[in-house]
């Protein structure tokens, strides 16, 4: 068994919505334009609001309120519009599994909050698009969804051991599954059509310095991953240095991004103020 073979046995649950579907087209044609962007997503009452109300958070913090999805489009960008769509879409997709050994909202929130904690990162080293390392953040462990899914036995299996040996729990699925979530997860992406990129900082979050396409999109993730982990642990009740493999920051993470040691001291309040409106506008399903 491989991870694409995960994937393919796997199309009913990971299919994303025809409304991104035809988003990301018209994003990709050099033909379409932000006003035919916003037309076509006004056609959907429930994603306008909801796009409407995270261009008026403090995501954003723009001064004045954006009352039309035009002129969300014209700040945001259309790429940024269509990567808050494909959240969106992947939230509520996934929001319809359930675990007795994962406490899904709390994976829900150590995901966003990783997302919310990328994206500021991204900021702070001057990334030209940050959406993209907000999307990286929150699909950083998609492919343990996956992998829950469709072999819940192993899964179980994985997590306890890691949990019981305190090890790594990619390196016990490898041991178990023959693979590893990262692995899984790269897959749907590539399925999905997202950017190398992505899939580069998702594949390679936990080895930054093995990123070839965005080195500095898997070393985003990886500090991400690492605060997240500190606030939102995946494994309760454990010290922050057997949590889910995360371990000290790797040094390499730091001088890929070119981040001083008190970097966190900066960004730690607005990450906190950014999770908590995110969480409300994107976890309710997921809870």
């Amino acid at each position: 068994m491989q991870p694409e073979d995960l994937i393919k046995g796997s199309i009913r649950l990971i299919s994303l919505p025809e409304v991104f579907i035809k988003i990301n087209e018209m994003v990709e044609d050099p033909a379409s334009s932000a006003t035919d962007v916003g037309n076509f997503i006004s056609q959907d009452p429930a994603l306008t609001a909801r796009l409407l109300k995270i261009a008026n958070s403090p995501l954003y913090g723009f001064p004045s309120r954006i009352d039309t999805i035009s002129r969300s489009i014209t700040i945001i960008g259309m790429r940024g519009i269509r990567d808050l769509v494909l959240a969106s879409s992947t939230i509520d997709i996934f929001s319809k599994l359930s675990s007795d050994f994962i406490d899904m909202n709390n994976y829900w929130q150590h995901s966003m909050y990783c997302a919310v904690y990328a994206r500021l990162l991204a900021l702070k080293c001057n990334a030209l698009h940050v959406e993209p390392f907000f999307i990286s953040g929150l699909l950083h462990d998609i492919g343990q969804l996956i992998i829950l899914h469709k072999l819940p036995e192993m899964a179980r299996e994985s997590h306890l051991r890691a949990k019981d040996h305190g090890l790594p729990l990619s390196q016990v699925e490898r041991e178990v599954i023959g693979f590893d979530h990262m692995q899984v997860g790269v897959e749907l992406l590539r399925f999905w059509h997202l950017p190398t990129t992505i899939l580069d900082a998702v594949g390679f979050h936990q080895r930054p310095s093995e990123a070839q396409d965005s080195p500095l999109g898997a070393a985003i993730v990886h500090i991400a991953n690492h605060f997240a982990t500190r606030v939102y642990p995946l494994v309760p009740n454990d010290n922050t240095k057997d949590q889910n493999n995360e371990i000290d920051i790797d040094p390499a993470a730091l001088e890929i991004a070119c981040l001083s040691v008190d970097f966190d001291e900066e960004i730690r309040e607005e990450a906190n103020i950014q999770f908590s409106s995110m969480q409300s506008m994107f976890l309710t399903k997921a809870a």
